[in-house]
């Protein structure tokens, strides 16, 4: 069985200290939780470490590519691994972050990245995280990155919506219970209109994890909505 544990993280731009500048503490806690549970990924000792987020598309990133966090006002690459002129700044903002955390970590561990369209099916989500746990030879660890709801007051980025708070109830239940079920069951409409950036790269978790098969126990150890955005971090290890 390939895969061997997974952790989820939140991927805001402010978790990134240099952004938020004079704000930078506000996020502390947000990090140090982020730091946490990379460091329990790496602990169930893997020997490559798979990036999953949203993005425009599904697709592959190579092992050279990197992201920029130039719109958002800092002038620097985050690589993914390795460094070559074969690599671009092609990586979405959900895997830029995970970059960040897995670079923050000191691993010398391989990455892979691999976006899935925001708007792909549960049913493209668990097939795709079937593939991933089917994945032959090495001990791959899942780190998944995915906000919840933005609709968490009328300063949240989606204004507010009364539906919140009880989706983002549901998912931080989900991610604690790693109930695979429960996160395929996500509605895609309502999630868009939550504008929870996380519904899809859950829902491959849901169908990686229930594709390896065995027991699985999840344990969440933040669960916030600071500026009006639900943030979850959870791991998810063999029973």
């Amino acid at each position: 069985m390939p895969l061997v544990a997974a952790a989820v993280c939140p991927h805001p731009p402010l978790i990134v200290p240099e952004l938020a500048g004079a704000a930078a503490p506000e996020l502390d806690d947000l990090r140090a939780a982020a730091d946490a549970a990379v460091a329990r990924l790496l602990a169930a000792d893997p020997e490559v470490i798979l990036l999953l987020g949203a993005g425009g598309e599904s697709r592959i990133f190579g092992a050279a590519d990197s992201g920029s966090l130039r719109g958002y006002g800092l002038d620097r690459p985050v690589r993914l691994w390795k460094i070559a002129c074969s690599g671009a700044e092609v990586l979405p903002l959900s895997l830029t972050i995970g970059a960040w955390l897995v670079n923050r970590s000191g691993t010398e561990l391989p990455r892979l990245a691999r976006a899935v369209a925001a708007d792909a099916s549960p049913a493209e989500c668990a097939a795709l995280g079937a593939e991933l746990a089917a994945a032959a030879g090495e001990r791959i660890a899942l780190l998944v990155l995915g906000d919840g709801s933005a609709c968490r007051g009328v300063k949240a980025p989606g204004y507010d919506d009364p539906r919140a708070p009880a989706y983002d109830e549901g998912v931080a239940a989900a991610l604690a219970d790693a109930d695979a079920a429960a996160l395929l069951g996500l509605d895609p409409s309502l999630s868009a209109e939550l504008k929870a950036a996380g519904r899809a790269p859950w829902q491959v978790l849901a169908g990686a994890a229930r594709a390896a098969g065995g027991d699985w126990r999840g344990d969440v150890s933040y669960h916030r909505a600071p500026y009006g955005v639900a943030y979850f971090v959870a791991n998810w290890e063999k029973a």
